[in-house]
């Protein structure tokens, strides 16, 4: 059932779009504006591919954006959808197995997140090299088939280590500093608490976010190659943790977006 419907979604891009993408990339918070950069696109609106659902967060527009960036073919999910927006996680995750039926290999993922290592500071970009599921959900429970991916996928080195160090020279290159840390992912949609955040830091974790862990446990699941990044748009440190608004996390994304979309389309020449 999930595959037939990532098929059928699949059938309705390719007739509004003959580009065949070859890398797919989902943008977090605040962070849409690289869609705009695409020449040669085609953009669908969520609403006209079948079992779709709506975002309903704020900055999260609904639509594929096909087209090229850098000499790539790519396929930009311009709005995601997350867990405690009441979808299921086969929701969440659609459109990752749609891309996949696209012929994507590589996925590119980015959020907005808290940062729970003191020694980031907000507007820094983080490489994730690895993640926590602390969202009490999985994308893969029930039935498996193995058409998509095998019942018990290995989760080693999920952020594939080529592609973190082909990012960390082109940062290096373009004088863009890039961090490296492990982003926990949680259900929200409330913050964390003082205890949480120590807690989360306890156990090995730099940054905090309510994405991306589903999508990238499905791209895993289906063969894909996985890179992430997150801009960290506030600091989640316990001892001085201070109210946030969803105002201050947009602010500063759209701050650091700049360096992120010239990172972005470096590392897209590259893999």
């Amino acid at each position: 059932m999930i595959r037939q419907r990532a098929v059928e979604s699949a059938d309705a891009v390719r007739d509004k779009a003959e580009l065949r993408p070859e890398v797919g990339i989902v943008l977090g918070t605040g962070l849409t504006g690289l869609a705009e950069l695409v020449t040669a696109g085609t953009t669908v609106s969520y609403e006209e591919i079948p079992h779709f659902v709506r975002p309903t967060v704020e900055s999260h527009h609904g639509r594929f954006v096909l087209g090229t960036l850098s000499g790539r073919p790519v396929a930009i999910m311009q709005g995601r959808f997350h867990f405690y927006e009441g979808y299921e996680m086969h929701q969440v995750t659609h459109p990752i197995r749609v891309m996949k039926e696209l012929g994507i290999e590589t996925l590119i993922v980015s959020n907005a997140c808290g940062g729970l290592n003191p020694q980031l500071r907000p507007g820094d970009i983080v490489a994730i090299t690895d993640h926590i599921n602390l969202t009490g959900q999985n994308p893969l429970l029930g039935s498996n088939d193995d058409l998509l991916g095998p019942r018990f996928p290995n989760m080693h080195r999920c952020y594939d280590p080529g592609l973190i160090e082909i990012a960390l020279q082109a940062a290096l290159d373009l004088r863009i500093p890039l961090q490296r840390g492990v982003y926990a992912g949680v259900a929200g949609p409330n913050l964390e608490t003082a205890a949480e955040c120590r807690y989360l830091r306890l156990i090995g974790a730099d940054l905090v976010g309510m994405s991306t862990v589903p999508e990238v446990l499905v791209a895993r699941h289906a063969g894909m190659k996985v890179m992430g990044f997150s801009v960290v748009t506030d600091m989640a440190v316990a001892d001085s943790l201070h109210a946030v608004s969803l105002e201050d996390v947009l602010q500063a994304a759209r701050a650091a977006e700049p360096k992120l979309t010239k990172l972005l389309l470096e590392v897209l020449k590259r893999i």
